[in-house]
């Protein structure tokens, strides 16, 4: 009983506090965005002109759009620039690229989900679908920051490239922000928020640590990596660790 408290209590350390205050840099940045985009396209909605009024009329609402823009994109540009370097010079594992065992993996899970399997795909440092949607913001984003330029100095860009550019820039930026936020809102926060395994708030983001019982349920294979044991045993182990925990939970 004393070692299965142990596993439960143990936590492990998953993120670093650089990655912690990106995170922070994030949620504030996309949430400015999301709140002066979104009132300048439905301007009209009795929300979004109070807030225009809020923050001094439309001429600052756009001021500050712009600017936490400079520093999203500053943020996104670091972002690739330090994993490249990792990954390319200090011999990083590249842990976000997607590889055919992730497609592998969310069909394993369908055939779960469908009771065609007995337990689900296990998965390394990130799953396919932290990964999925990894690439869909980060792609989002650069996009974005490209139209965003565009509709910033679009005086400047039709010297070069045809005006045409302008109107379809306006078009994309307007609706990937619409679909990044749908993103972000019904994908990403049901999983960091809503989901049953981390209800009421997954916390590792902001603590930088995760318990060992959800790295053996979530990342048995990086788990199995970090304490040295054979993936195959550790998933024996793991499940083991669960099936008692469950066992010694009183009933509800």
């Amino acid at each position: 009983m004393r070692e299965n408290r142990k596993v439960k209590e143990e936590r492990i350390r998953r993120f670093s506090i650089a990655r912690i205050l990106e995170h922070w840099l994030a949620i504030i940045t996309f949430g400015t965005l999301v709140a002066t985009g979104l009132s300048q396209r439905f301007f009209s909605l009795d929300i979004s002109q109070w807030l225009i009024l809020k923050l001094g009329g439309i001429d600052n609402v756009r001021l500050i759009h712009r600017y936490t823009g400079v520093v999203f994109m500053t943020a996104t540009l670091l972002h690739i620039i330090i994993a490249t370097v990792g990954v390319i010079i200090r011999k990083w594992q590249p842990s976000m690229v997607i590889t055919k065992n992730d497609f592998t993996d969310a069909i394993h899970d369908i055939r779960y989900y469908l009771g065609m399997e007995n337990a689900p795909a296990q998965c390394d440092r990130y799953s396919y679908k932290q990964k999925f949607e990894y690439w869909g913001i980060l792609t989002g984003g650069l996009l974005m920051i490209g139209t965003g330029l565009i509709l910033w100095f679009p005086t400047f860009v039709v010297r070069f490239l045809p005006g045409e550019l302008i109107p379809a820039a306006k078009a994309l930026h307007s609706n990937e922000a619409l679909v990044i936020v749908l993103l972000i809102a019904v994908w990403h926060i049901y999983n960091s928020i809503f989901s049953p395994e981390v209800f009421p708030l997954d916390t590792s983001i902001f603590t930088g640590y995760i318990s060992r019982e959800r790295m053996l349920r979530e990342h048995p294979i990086e788990l199995s990596r970090i304490e040295g044991t054979p993936a195959g045993e550790m998933s024996g182990h793991g499940l083991k660790d669960l099936q008692e925990m469950k066992a010694e939970e009183p009933p509800s």
